[in-house]
């Protein structure tokens, strides 16, 4: 089992509705947050592609986050979900430091925080609280290695990319282009 994420950069209208949801979901301090969205801008005058999309952590096959923590607290959940025991974390921040997409905050709690694919809801059947929400239908979710996933039948059919592929982190976010 694989947890994976795609987002069609073309149906996302950038409301943010992805983001006040996990906001919610996962009682998110103000004016902190697991997912953003990002506008990229690109071109040169009159010739500009503008692209709206949802970022948060890719819950990398390679995480670099992972590595660098030193207590363990940093760890693959099933499914290679990227998670936090936040009662192991001594808020030191080299995870922040290592992470190529900038996917992880300091709770004011003194722990590091960041997104969990919503695991709590993952593991009863439920889909992230961002998927649930997205009033465009752009996000997917599901299991790699099972070919009837949401997320699986879109990287069949659609071309994609991934953030900072040189930064060889294998991430498990993908973008519909």
């Amino acid at each position: 089992m694989r947890y994976a994420m795609a987002i069609d950069t073309l149906k996302c209208v950038g409301c943010s509705d992805c983001v006040v949801a996990c906001q919610t979901e996962n009682n998110v301090p103000i004016g902190y947050c697991r997912d953003w969205i990002v506008e990229a801008v690109d071109g040169t005058y009159p010739q500009l592609e503008i692209e709206l999309r949802s970022e948060r952590c890719n819950h990398c096959d390679n995480s670099p986050c992972v590595r660098a923590c030193p207590t363990g607290a940093s760890h693959y959940k099933e499914g290679g979900i990227v998670a936090v025991y936040h009662n192991e974390c001594i808020g030191c921040g080299a995870c922040i430091q290592s992470c190529p997409y900038d996917a992880r905050y300091s709770h004011p709690e003194g722990y590091v925080d960041k997104c969990t694919f919503c695991y709590h809801r993952v593991e009863k059947g439920q889909k992230p609280a961002c998927v649930s929400v997205c009033p465009t239908n752009c996000m997917y979710f599901g299991d790699l290695d099972d070919e009837n996933s949401d997320v699986s039948r879109m990287l069949k059919t659609r071309k994609y990319k991934v953030l900072a592929p040189e930064a060889g982190t294998k991430p498990m976010v993908y973008y519909l282009i």
